[in-house]
């Protein structure tokens, strides 16, 4: 991984951090099985904000921004898009998960403007740790620990530690405790 450390560090000093890391995560996402997954762990524990090395970044995987955290055990399943945020302990995310940078990434007030030109704000989403999120789940806001959040449920307000949540919106359906 040393050439791509180093082709990395020298393309942040002259381009966009986050789009270069972009570039980077869509090539690594390409590299099959355990070397793929070893390869991922390896970059990321370098570019990210923080990952640790046992952590399981599943085929096709996308990250967005490299202020993301990734704590210790944490499995991201195949084809996830990962945005700004903190994964902590020991969480299990199924494929085809989207973590968003939260609510308001797109503006849409002036009808005048394209979309495209708006803007937004990226916020940080945390998953609580011990948390699972189910295949195909889309997270727009914080996560509490101990947490499951169904397959196919959208989450787009916060939700306390020992939910289980489903739906879209997701709402509380249990409580684990």
């Amino acid at each position: 991984m040393l050439p791509f450390f180093i082709l990395y560090f020298l393309l942040i000093q002259i381009a966009d951090k986050d789009a270069v890391f972009r570039s980077f995560s869509q090539f690594l996402s390409l590299f099959p099985g355990q070397v793929g997954n070893y390869s991922r762990a390896a970059f990321y524990r370098f570019s990210m904000a923080h990952c640790d090395l046992d952590t399981v970044i599943g085929f096709g995987t996308l990250f967005s921004q490299q202020d993301t955290e990734l704590l210790s055990g944490c499995y991201i399943g195949p084809q996830s898009n990962i945005g700004k945020c903190r994964i902590e302990a020991n969480c299990l995310l199924g494929s085809g998960v989207h973590i968003m940078s939260g609510k308001g990434q797109h503006n849409f007030d002036d009808i005048n403007t394209p979309l495209r030109e708006q803007g937004g704000v990226l916020t940080k989403v945390t998953i609580g740790e011990d948390t699972w999120v189910g295949n195909g789940a889309l997270v727009m806001a914080n996560v509490g620990k101990k947490c499951i959040v169904a397959a196919g449920s959208v989450v787009i307000n916060d939700i306390p530690d020992f939910a289980i949540v489903a739906g879209n919106p997701a709402k509380i359906i249990k409580m684990r405790q």
